[in-house]
């Protein structure tokens, strides 16, 4: 148990500060604690529903020029992550763990490339456009165990010009509503651990309110390294763990 709620105050923090759900850290934790990759997926949404919920309410007071993209993004994650049960069902352990180290390397090399800040972000986007990606970021993440934010926010700043940290808030706000429709469809379909993941998903608001204070006093370029570390540490764990 205490291990647990120590994942879950990590989890949270890193949730917070880099604007994910917190699965693309959890999972990797999970996978080497000897639980199963199914398992490790379940424990993470309930988890995510907790920090991305009260990490959006945090965020809200400080980013409230993004929360209307938010919701179109959002209601396309929820009706996207409503199927995560059937891939989960219906695909193997081995071939949901290729796909989280596919991703990854995506977002490293998205990442990488584009700027931490743009001149043209305040724009209203497409809702069509929006809706589309979060429904698409929605079935994928959920299924692999993730918020959606380590696909979402690559493709908020390299294609739809969002400054990085703008990105990292609506990917969190988007998580609450892709992870109630994950925890929503495994639960229908027999998957969810609920003790293991309510011990990590309460801890994890520790974390969580921590993890925000520090994001808003780091500049957006430092912000950009912090994210490319991440992202890699998780990466090569994934690999060793995988192969």
């Amino acid at each position: 148990m205490y291990d647990l709620a120590a994942f879950g105050i990590v989890t949270g923090f890193i949730s917070g500060f880099f604007g994910v759900g917190g699965g693309m850290i959890l999972v990797p934790m999970l996978l080497l604690s000897g639980f199963v990759m199914k398992e490790a997926v379940a424990i993470s949404i309930m988890q995510m529903v907790f920090s991305s919920i009260y990490g959006s309410f945090l965020n809200s007071k400080r980013a409230t020029n993004v929360l209307k993209d938010g919701i179109i993004i959002g209601i396309g994650g929820f009706v996207g992550g409503l199927q995560s049960g059937y891939i989960v069902t219906n695909v193997s352990n081995e071939f949901l763990q290729y796909l989280f180290i596919l991703i990854l390397f995506y977002s490293i090399i998205k990442i990488f490339i584009t700027p931490a800040e743009h001149d043209c972000d305040k724009k209203s986007k497409n809702k069509l456009t929006l809706f589309i990606i979060g429904f698409f970021t929605g079935i994928i993440a959920m299924s692999i165990g993730v918020g959606g934010s380590v696909i979402l926010t690559p493709i908020l700043i390299g294609f739809l010009k969002y400054d990085l940290k703008a990105a990292t808030a609506l990917g969190l706000f988007f998580v609450m509503f892709s992870s109630v429709a994950g925890f929503t469809s495994l639960s229908l379909s027999g998957h969810m651990l609920y003790t293991e993941g309510a011990i990590i998903g309460i801890s994890s608001l520790i974390g969580v309110y921590f993890g925000i204070i520090v994001k808003h006093k780091v500049h957006s370029n430092s912000y950009k390294k912090y994210i490319l570390v991440l992202n890699t540490l998780i990466l090569v764990t994934m690999i060793y763990k995988t192969f």
